[in-house]
């Protein structure tokens, strides 16, 4: 079983940063896709990241060149800096990881951006 937990949200003025960090345990694989996505009140939710094992990532077109995705291999972690915050980043940031034909999800996490 694998085990997924994010940490770091909160509330934060336009313009501001936050990072947010994931934490993987159990049975977890050399090979896998470390990503964030997010859902925002009333919305679907959105893939915003995403990072191979080989460190090869992905962004959303709204958030390039403002979130950055990275992890640590060793430590089954995986980070989203982000920069240069906007309202509409205003949502629930989820954190998962794809192996093996499994999807692992995360609570979630609140990131708040006031206007």
């Amino acid at each position: 079983q694998v085990q997924v937990a994010e940490s770091g949200g909160g509330l934060v003025q336009a313009g501001g940063s936050l990072r947010l960090s994931c934490a993987a345990s159990g049975s977890i694989f050399s090979l896998n896709v470390m990503s964030w996505y997010r859902q925002a009140p009333g919305k679907q939710r959105e893939s915003v990241a995403h990072i191979g094992s080989g460190g090869d990532t992905n962004y959303a077109d709204s958030v390039k060149g403002r979130f950055t995705i990275s992890r640590d291999n060793g430590k089954n972690a995986v980070d989203l800096q982000m920069n240069s915050l906007k309202p509409e980043d205003t949502a629930v940031y989820y954190c998962r990881i794809y192996q093996g034909g499994w999807t692992y999800w995360g609570q979630g996490t609140q990131v708040t951006v006031s206007s």
